[in-house]
């Protein structure tokens, strides 16, 4: 039709003309690791239970009575916690049509996704005592205040001197801090605090893979989903006493052939008949919570401590 208003627009083309950008990147965040595999203390396991020797009995001395006095004898005696490595694991299938299609690299980014879902399994048991192994001792977290070792967010004039009386609690059971943990987000409340003298008592990160520093200890976020911020603020540790025993290193295993199946038995998919992969993923670690006796509190300390929120008060029901 002869005219002046005969111009193609997108409507005549379509999308198969003009087909919409896809962009090669997953917009997501960085993989977090884990807390407890950063701070506790690491041993390799040859076996799948280990013998971790612990001081049980610390000696004495005594003073001589004279030239020719007696001296008394004294002796130590140690104890063996047992490490029993537990099985983690997962597999992850993908047709081979979706792996062949798909504009990324699907095994290259799931890879780091499931390390870090292993790191937040690992956490949630060692920190909190979810779903945790029955060979593995109670979480850190409620071990800490079955000893009495919190305080109560808001006890002192401001958070920083909610740690300092932690702090003081776990000195005087004869342990030392040497590092903290945290729910999600506690460094914004923490900057701007100072002590009497005016010195900050937080020190951002200033590079990335370095925690942050409070009181001159480094302080871990815990940004990996674990942290329960219902029973915990805060954790203070000696995480020299908190051993982590890995048998295994994080295996990746990428099979074509075989099946998966159900707790019943029935077959789920066939790799072999259905076109598809699955990546198996394997960790093998223990952990264990080491008590030695001290100087100071005997047997009875723990080395960790917690600041727990503050209890809200209920509302009381307006009366109609």
């Amino acid at each position: 039709m002869a005219g002046y208003a005969n111009v193609v627009g997108r409507a005549d083309v379509g999308d198969a003309l003009i087909p919409d950008q896809v962009i090669n990147e997953i917009i997501q965040e960085a993989p977090k690791s884990s807390v407890v595999l950063d701070r506790a203390k690491q041993v390799r396991l040859s076996a799948k239970k280990a013998k971790q020797p612990v001081l049980a009995t610390l000696p004495e001395a005594y003073w001589v009575d004279g030239d020719t006095g007696l001296k008394q004898t004294s002796k130590s005696q140690w104890e063996s916690l047992t490490i029993t490595a537990e099985e983690l694991a997962v597999i992850v299938p993908i047709p081979d049509a979706l792996v062949d299609d798909a504009n990324i690299p699907l095994w290259d980014e799931i890879k780091p996704l499931l390390a870090e879902a292993i790191g937040k399994k690992v956490d949630q048991a060692a920190l909190f005592g979810v779903d945790s192994p029955a060979s593995w001792p109670t979480g850190i977290v409620p071990g800490a205040v079955a000893a009495g070792n919190f305080v109560e967010e808001g006890t002192g004039a401001d958070l920083g001197v909610d740690v300092a009386l932690l702090g003081e609690q776990i000195a005087k059971q004869g342990y030392g801090i040497n590092g903290f943990a945290s729910r999600p987000g506690l460094q914004w409340q923490l900057i701007g605090l100072r002590s009497t003298q005016g010195t900050p008592i937080y020190t951002p990160s200033l590079s990335a893979g370095t925690p942050a520093g409070l009181y001159g200890y480094p302080l871990n976020e815990v940004m990996n989903g674990s942290w329960d911020a219902d029973e915990a603020t805060l954790l203070a540790a000696d995480w020299t006493k908190f051993v982590v025993g890995v048998r295994q290193d994080i295996t990746y295993d990428l099979f074509s052939e075989g099946v998966i199946s159900d707790a019943d038995g029935k077959v789920i998919l066939n790799l072999m008949q259905q076109d598809s992969k699955a990546l198996r993923v394997v960790f093998r670690v223990g952990f264990q919570v080491a008590k030695p006796i001290t100087r100071v509190a005997g047997a009875t300390g723990y080395p960790a401590g917690v600041i727990v929120p503050a209890e809200v008060e209920p509302e009381e029901p307006e009366t109609p």
